[in-house]
C-alpha cells in the first residue's frame, strides 16, 4: 500500500465534513464519506512545532522534550526514526511537498526551514502570489504584532489571480506531479498545505461564499469571560484584543475562506488518484496539526487547552477497510498516527512509539474494546478527554482545574471542577493525567 498523507495547518473542526454546515469543505466531504471518518481526534500539543514533532516521532511532546518553535527535535533524539524515515528505511520513496515539519508562516513558505533531511528522498518548496502579495499594502491587520510578524496576526486577504498561482495550488500541483513520477513503486508522499494558517489568503472568490452579514458569530458574553479559568489565559497573548464585533466577524469570515479554498487543492491532489491508478492502492489521510480558537472564551489562535483548540480532523481511507464509510467516536490521537500506517502498510512493527494502532477502529469504527482517553498538553496545562468529559489541571492543579461535560456543555461554559457532586469524575480523570507525560511505550499490536 501507498500512503498520501494530507495535512491542513491550524484547522479547527469547523468543516461540513465534521458536521459544521457553516463552512463549505465538499471535497473533504466526499473523502469523509468513503473513508473512517473520526470524530474525536486530538492534538497532544495545540501548537505547530510540538504537534509535528509528536506524531511524527511517534512520541508524546514530554518525550520529545520539544514545547516550542526553537526546539528541534534531532538536538533531544538524535537517533529517532520519523514517520516518513521508517518508511523511507523499507523500500518507499519519500516525498515531501509544503509543510510537514514545522515552518514558520508565512517567513519559511518557499524554504524547508527547520525541515529534517534525513526523512525525505525529494522536497519541493512552493511559494506563490501570496508570499509576494504580503507586503503590498493590501493586507487588513486587525491586530499588529510588535513584531510585524504576519503569522503572529489576525491578518487577511482577499487575492486575485487563480487557485494555482497561490502556495496552496502550487502545493496541489507539485503534489499531482510527485504521485505522477512515482506512481510505479510503492510510495510515502506527504503534501502540507499552509491554509488556514494566518495570514487568511484566499482568491476573492472564497471570500464571496461567506457575506459577511450571514457569518454566524457572536463575541463571547462578558459573564462567560469572567468565568474562565484566569490560569488558561496565562501563556496566550491572543485574547479579544479589543476588536469590535465586525472586525471579528470579518476575521472569522477569513478563516471560513481559507477553510474552503484549502479544501479545493484537497479536492484537486483526491481527482488525481484514479486516472494514475492509484485509487485502490493508496491510504489516504486528511488531518490538521492542532485546532484554532475563533473567539471562544475569548481568546483566538491556539495554545489553550479548550476543545477549539486541540480537536482536529482526521479522515483515514484504507482500501477495503470494512469501517470505510463510517464515523467513528472513539477518541483517538495524533500520536497514532505513526503506528497506524506502519501497521495496515504491512511494515516491520516500530519500536519506541507511545500511540496505538487505528487499525481496528478502520475495521471496526465503534469496536468496544477501544477505551483510550486523549491527552493534550501545554506549558503549565495538561488535559484529558473521555467520552462525555474534559479534565484539565493547570500546575498540577495549584492554579486551579477545569471541567466539563461536553454532551450537554460542548461550549465549556461550566466548570465542575469544584463542584462536590462531581468529586468522583475529577478523582477518575486526575488519575489518568501522568499517562500524558510517562504514558506506556506502544509498538504497533498494543502495549509493550
Amino acid at each position: 500500500m501507498n500512503v498520501l498523507f494530507l495535512i491542513a495547518d491550524d484547522l479547527n473542526t469547523r468543516t461540513s465534513a465534521t458536521g459544521f454546515k457553516d463552512v463549505r469543505t465538499p471535497n473533504l466531504d466526499r473523502l469523509a464519506r468513503r473513508s473512517v471518518n473520526f470524530a474525536n481526534a486530538y492534538a497532544q500539543y495545540p501548537w505547530c512545532g510540538p504537534s509535528r514533532a509528536s506524531f511524527l516521532t511517534g512520541r508524546r511532546p514530554d518525550t520529545t522534550r520539544v514545547w516550542d518553535l526553537k526546539t528541534k527535535f534531532r538536538d533531544i533524539m538524535p537517533d529517532v526514526v520519523t514517520l516518513p524515515e521508517y518508511f523511507r528505511r523499507n523500500g518507499y520513496f519519500a516525498g515531501r511537498v509544503g509543510k510537514i515539519f514545522h515552518q514558520g508562516v508565512p517567513g519559511d513558505i518557499g524554504t524547508s526551514g527547520p525541515d529534517d533531511k534525513r526523512s525525505w528522498d525529494q522536497v519541493v518548496n512552493p511559494a506563490g502570489r501570496d508570499k509576494i502579495n504580503e507586503r503590498d499594502g493590501r493586507m487588513t491587520i486587525l491586530n499588529p504584532h510588535p513584531s510585524g510578524r504576519l503569522g503572529s496576526a489576525l491578518a487577511f486577504l482577499a487575492d486575485e489571480g487563480a487557485d494555482e498561482e497561490q502556495t496552496d495550488g502550487k502545493v496541489a500541483s507539485e503534489t499531482i506531479a510527485m504521485l505522477k513520477q512515482h506512481r510505479d513503486k510503492p510510495f510515502f508522499i506527504a503534501a502540507g498545505f499552509y491554509r488556514p494558517h494566518v495570514p487568511e489568503v484566499a482568491p476573492k472568490k472564497y471570500f464571496d461564499m461567506y457575506p459577511l452579514a450571514k457569518i454566524d458569530y457572536r463575541p463571547e458574553d462578558r459573564a462567560h469571560l469572567a468565568r474562565v479559568l484566569p490560569a488558561s489565559y496565562g501563556l496566550v497573548g491572543f485574547q479579544n484584543m479589543n476588536l469590535t464585533a465586525d472586525q471579528q466577524r470579518s476575521f472569522v469570515r477569513a478563516y471560513y475562506a481559507a477553510t474552503s479554498f484549502m479544501d479545493a487543492q484537497v479536492g484537486r491532489v483526491l481527482d488525481a488518484l484514479k486516472p494514475l491508478g492509484l485509487d485502490r492502492n493508496t491510504i489516504i489521510v486528511f488531518t490538521s496539526d492542532h485546532g484554532f480558537l475563533l473567539g471562544e472564551h475569548g481568546q483566538w489562535e491556539k495554545q489553550m487547552l479548550f476543545e477549539g483548540s486541540v480537536h482536529v480532523p482526521l479522515i483515514i481511507n484504507m482500501p477495503g477497510a470494512k469501517g470505510n464509510r463510517r464515523i467513528s467516536r472513539k477518541m483517538v490521537e495524533l500520536v497514532d498516527l505513526y503506528p497506524t500506517l506502519a501497521d495496515v502498510a504491512g511494515l516491520p512493527k516500530p519500536e519506541g512509539l507511545e500511540g496505538r494502532s487505528l487499525k481496528p477502529l478502520l475495521q471496526k469504527p465503534a469496536s468496544e474494546a477501544w477505551g483510550h482517553p486523549a491527552f493534550s498538553q501545554v506549558q503549565g496545562g495538561r488535559s484529558v478527554r473521555v467520552d462525555r468529559w474534559r479534565y484539565t489541571e493547570w500546575e498540577q492543579g495549584n492554579l486551579g482545574a477545569e471541567l466539563y461535560d461536553e454532551d450537554r456543555d460542548p461550549r465549556e461554559a461550566s466548570n465542575l471542577a469544584s463542584d462536590p457532586r462531581y468529586a468522583g469524575v475529577v478523582a477518575r480523570l486526575k488519575a489518568l493525567l501522568p499517562a500524558a507525560s510517562s504514558g506506556p511505550r506502544y509498538g504497533v499490536g498494543g502495549a509493550e
